[in-house]
């Protein structure tokens, strides 16, 4: 997991790769942490031209439905716009998983109000909050 704040007015799309960068999913076995995923399903925030490009580079598969305007500018080129880009609508809906973590994130009183304004103890609080969630989560799983 990767934590990464940012000034509230700042934009999501060009921190993915960031994020992404940092992130670290341990093998099984032996052997470095792999750094790229198999897939990232996002939202319309992350919907742009140049982050696909990017994943595609990566060797990233990448599900984010297009953008009203994306559309009508890619249509109003003509045959010059190209094809839309793939989106699989079953693997997009994988993604309220991420919504519901968020919900339960905000859970949590200091989260959700903001109380803390320190970023160092912001992060801290998102952190220990989400390690609760996962200690709690691996307790119903257990038989």
């Amino acid at each position: 997991m990767s934590i990464l704040l940012t000034p509230g007015q700042a934009g999501d799309n060009p921190q993915l790769l960031p994020l992404l960068d940092q992130i670290g999913v341990h093998r099984a076995g032996p052997g470095r942490p792999r750094k790229r995923p198999d897939r990232v399903v996002a939202d319309k925030a992350y919907s742009h031209p140049s982050t696909r490009g990017a994943m595609r580079r990566r060797g990233v598969g990448f599900t984010s439905p297009e953008r009203e305007d994306q559309i009508a500018r890619r249509q109003a080129k003509g045959s010059r716009g190209g094809r839309p880009p793939a989106f699989d609508p079953t693997v997009y809906a994988g993604r309220n998983v991420v919504e519901r973590c968020f919900n339960r994130l905000k859970q949590f009183r200091d989260l959700a109000t903001r109380y803390v304004k320190r970023a160092a103890y912001f992060r801290a609080e998102i952190t220990i909050a989400a390690a609760v969630l996962w200690l709690r989560q691996d307790l119903q799983d257990t038989p």
